[in-house]
């Protein structure tokens, strides 16, 4: 089994056409095919079921292309594990975050890994929790800051960045605006504002009101800070935010939660894979400079 076999495998199955993928990989459709039918006969199992109108992996087509993913990450990981010895960066650096990330300001940080080593291309994907963790484990992404999950996959490495309280965000006209602190009990039969399921703090939300047997009903669901923020201010429902969201808005009132037990907390953390590669670890090293305040970043 050749590396080339399988990137043109990876093609196709992502482009789900022949003839896309042979652009895409700059070669002509016919080595592509006869690429992708040596592959089969070697594995001795059919990769696509083949029609005029699509192409879609088999069952054995499914189960190749995340370990195709990974050995093709692992190369080129090892690739530029050589060039970082020989004092070069190059290649691609994959960067998965959610839609608001306060801990680190990241396009800072990339900006100034970009000028540091031109030689790296950046690619930078937003989306939920669960989809960013899984995009590192199939090797689509190099890392990727979340929101810690309850389960993380014993293959990926995580690491934590900061740490902090979750506060109700209330309307100025709530009743809850004019407290210093409110229960978590006290929410039951308030509608809620929040993050689509899986993105931002949802979950732990939902694991903060369940704890205290309050049912919620999430009347408006968004994918951004400052909807989820407006929304509030209207009265249109409450919302369980991290306490850095105080600095978004001055129409909400932010009030802490009385909690029984410990003070509910939304964790940041990195996510990659078991050997983060060379461009991989260096932003992971700027990263924690410029939190601890020692990276020279503009903005």
């Amino acid at each position: 089994m050749e590396l080339r076999q399988l990137e043109y495998f990876l093609a196709v199955a992502e482009e789900c056409h022949f003839t896309r993928a042979a652009k895409r990989m700059h070669v002509a459709q016919s080595g592509l095919s006869a690429s992708i039918r040596a592959l089969e006969v070697e594995l001795g199992a059919p990769l696509f079921l083949r029609t005029t109108r699509q192409v879609e992996l088999t069952q054995a087509g499914l189960a190749l292309l995340p370990e195709a993913r990974r050995a093709l990450h692992s190369v080129s990981c090892a690739k530029a594990a050589v060039a970082a010895v020989q004092g070069l960066l190059r290649g691609t650096l994959s960067v998965g975050s959610l839609q608001c990330l306060h801990v680190v300001h990241l396009p800072a940080v990339l900006a100034r890994f970009h000028e540091l080593h031109p030689g790296v291309e950046i690619r930078m994907r937003q989306s939920g929790n669960a989809d960013l963790v899984e995009e590192v484990r199939a090797g689509r992404l190099d890392l990727a800051f979340v929101t810690r999950q309850p389960k993380i996959a014993d293959d990926l490495r995580v690491r934590s960045l900061a740490s902090e309280p979750l506060v109700l965000a209330c309307a100025p006209g709530s009743p809850f605006a004019a407290r210093e602190s409110v229960a978590v009990a006290e929410l039951a039969g308030q509608p809620f504002v929040d993050f689509n399921a899986d993105w931002g703090t949802r979950d732990e939300a939902d694991r903060v009101l369940a704890a205290a047997g309050v049912e919620r009903h999430v009347a408006v669901e968004v994918n951004d800070v400052h909807s989820l923020l407006d929304f509030v201010a209207f009265g249109l429902g409450v919302a369980l935010v991290p306490q850095s969201f105080q600095v978004k808005s001055d129409r909400v009132h932010f009030r802490v939660l009385d909690c029984e037990v410990d003070v509910p907390l939304a964790e940041t953390v990195v996510v990659t894979g078991a050997a983060p590669g060379a461009a991989a670890g260096v932003l992971l090293d700027m990263v924690f400079e410029a939190r601890a305040g020692r990276l020279r970043v503009a903005g």
